[in-house]
């Protein structure tokens, strides 16, 4: 009997010491990750700034459909679902800076309340740093019990913030590589007088010599107070694979005929003319693919190309105000009888 009384003593005592170690454990945490990621800040909040993703690159263990409000992006909006453990959880965007931070505030039922910011910083490689802290505070005490004998807070969730960011990453620069070529069919290109530039070059510098070109064509056209008719194009002349060759004019086009005084910039006037147009919806760097397709449908299809004719290249969206290369829009115009 003594004996059992010792055995019941020892076992308080045990209990008492892991109840004190356990209630001095800390009453709030912080948990920091950083990930660089290859894409502008502005895409990569659009995307976290729409709760309609959260389930994409975090790990809601979500046994059922979620539930959103009437509006799933930006402050105020919110999305809850049931977890694996028959949990409810609730997660709501309680401030967002554009393209520099996001707050959550997320509510595991039976568990303190978290809050997460995500902050963005822009690097000059054009990647983008980004800073998910994780914290929370007046922790219970079955949360610090939980968590003292599994190694931590860090230890417990840190995995899976680091795989959040991971996934995050993964599934931005996916969505970056996104196109689509359409073959929109014949049309009538209207034509029209335009100020442009022109030069020829190895392929290999094509982009960097059309960019600066454009540039210095736009330039001209607002210093004095030129004003566009319509969205900047290349005008092909020359398209030498053999030599690696490639002859062009980068062109802005104008309501009238401006006589410029500036000899490297002049005007030109394209009479209007039928044509196979072609869209590309995509990053520059499939242009190619575009242009092989375009160019196969006029034979396959019966279509004749027009001697001499034109082939231009419209730009219809600034990738200065359209981030997203996924989202920018290109024109393909080939002359045809």
């Amino acid at each position: 009997m003594k004996s059992f009384k010792y055995l019941l003593f020892l076992v308080l005592i045990v209990f008492i010491g892991i109840a004190v170690y356990v209630a001095v454990q800390p009453n709030s945490f912080e948990v920091k990750h950083t990930r660089v990621i290859k894409a502008p800040a502005a895409v990569i909040y659009d995307y976290v700034l729409d709760l309609k993703n959260w389930e994409t690159w975090t790990a809601t263990n979500s046994k059922t459909e979620g539930t959103f409000t009437e509006r799933s992006k930006g402050i105020g909006s919110s999305y809850s679902w049931v977890d694996d453990d028959d949990f409810t959880s609730i997660i709501s965007i309680t401030s967002a800076t554009p393209y520099k931070s996001i707050g959550f505030d997320i509510q595991k039922e039976a568990f303190p309340k978290s809050e997460i910011t995500l902050d963005f910083s822009a690097n000059e490689d054009g990647s983008t740093s980004i800073t998910q802290v994780i914290s929370s505070s007046n922790l219970s005490f079955k949360f610090k019990a939980i968590s003292a004998f599994n190694g931590g807070v860090e230890k417990q969730i840190a995995a899976t913030y680091e795989r959040n960011l991971k996934e995050l990453d993964s599934l931005i620069l996916t969505g970056m590589e996104k196109f689509d070529i359409k073959v929109n069919g014949i049309t009538q290109h209207s034509g029209g007088f335009y100020l442009y530039n022109t030069t020829s070059c190895k392929m290999g510098d094509f982009t960097t010599k059309m960019q600066d070109m454009l540039a210095q064509v736009g330039a001209y056209a607002m210093s004095n107070n030129i004003r566009m008719a319509g969205k900047p194009f290349v005008l092909y002349h020359k398209w030498d694979e053999d030599n690696n060759t490639v002859m062009f004019s980068c062109c802005i086009p104008t309501s009238e005929k401006i006589i410029t005084i500036d000899s490297a910039i002049v005007t030109g006037q394209l009479e209007p003319f039928t044509a196979l147009k072609t869209t590309l919806t995509g990053n520059y760097s499939n242009l190619k693919k575009a242009w092989a397709k375009a160019m196969a449908y006029v034979p396959e299809n019966g279509l004749e190309f027009a001697e001499q004719g034109p082939m231009l290249e419209i730009y219809v969206t600034d990738p200065m105000t359209t981030l997203n290369p996924a989202d920018w829009k290109t024109e393909i115009f080939i002359a045809i009888k």
